[in-house]
């Protein structure tokens, strides 16, 4: 391919850098220049914005890559938007035709501030008369001439007082005020092993459930799973599928050396599953004492 060939190729990978640069460089510029003048579009006149289209022109000449063509296309955008921008805030010359100030004019010419609610409109007829020899006719109007537009008020809202007399502050804790029962969860959980110690291998539910209290029930499993999740009680299901809990040694670095898993269970456990579970193991008493119900103090107070 000769070297002419070569010169009108659109795009060219093995353009001067130089060039890509100075070519990218006053896209951007002019981009700027024309992004700058959004706010104050009345300031940039039409004969800037062309002669930067100009040159916008005059660069597509040194466009050879699809970076060079997306700045191209990007000013291309941002002048059309400024050219409908000002096309929008133009007007048609300084004597524009005003439709309400020339009704507001032809109600004064005809008496209409002055007389209430008459109009002269021989008046006006006279007037027209004199400029043209067409014959007038009968027409229909856009609208009344006597109605003036009106003018809206922007009532002003009154300012609610408050009483300060009436305002409290919430209440302000502080660390010392909030003192807890002795029923803490480190205690339970302490009081589970010893029962489990001195019970032995034991039905989960014959030694968790409360047939009193469904709550209290609930609270007993979560103690004991701070047991099982420490190691410190073992879970097995029997051939026969009865579910057994007891006392075992903490396993150590050791055993999870060798091979050892924790392994994670989630208990279901509702009001059905605990009243078939009084039922099924015949349970008229709670292995874990009743406790009493927990309150917190705040402050002055106590709340259960």
């Amino acid at each position: 391919m000769s070297d002419v060939e070569m010169e009108n190729l659109i795009y060219d990978p093995d353009q001067d850098p130089e060039e890509k640069r100075a070519v990218r460089k006053n896209y951007r510029s002019l981009a700027k220049t024309v992004e700058g003048q959004k706010s104050n579009p009345n300031d940039y006149t039409a004969e800037q914005l062309t002669n930067q289209v100009h040159q916008a022109d005059a660069l597509f000449n040194k466009v050879k890559g699809p970076q060079e063509a997306t700045l191209d296309s990007h000013f291309l955008l941002v002048a059309s938007s400024m050219g409908a921008q000002k096309a929008r805030a133009m007007k048609s010359g300084s004597g524009a035709f005003d439709i309400d100030e020339f009704v507001s004019k032809l109600s004064t010419f005809m008496g209409g501030h002055k007389t209430g609610d008459f109009l002269d409109w021989e008046k006006i007829g006279r007037k027209a008369l004199a400029k043209s020899r067409r014959v007038p006719v009968m027409g229909f109007m856009l609208g009344p001439l006597l109605i003036e537009q009106k003018v809206r008020v922007v009532g002003k809202r009154a300012k609610l007082e408050k009483n300060k007399d009436e305002e409290r502050k919430p209440q302000e804790l502080k660390e010392q005020d909030i003192s807890r029962s002795q029923n803490e969860t480190t205690m339970n959980v302490m009081t589970l092993q010893n029962i489990l110690e001195d019970e032995g291998e034991i039905n989960i539910f014959r030694f968790v459930v409360n047939p009193n209290d469904f709550a209290q029930s609930v609270e007993n499993i979560f103690y004991l799973s701070f047991l099982i999740r420490d190691g410190k009680v073992a879970f097995e299901t029997r051939e026969d599928g009865e579910p057994i809990i007891y006392l075992c040694e903490e396993p150590g670095d050791q055993e999870f050396e060798n091979g050892l898993r924790k392994r994670q269970m989630v208990l279901e456990f509702d009001m059905a599953i605990w009243r078939r579970a009084i039922e099924v193991f015949d349970i008229t008493e709670s292995k874990i004492p009743q406790r009493p119900p927990a309150k917190t103090k705040l402050g002055d107070k106590w709340y259960g």
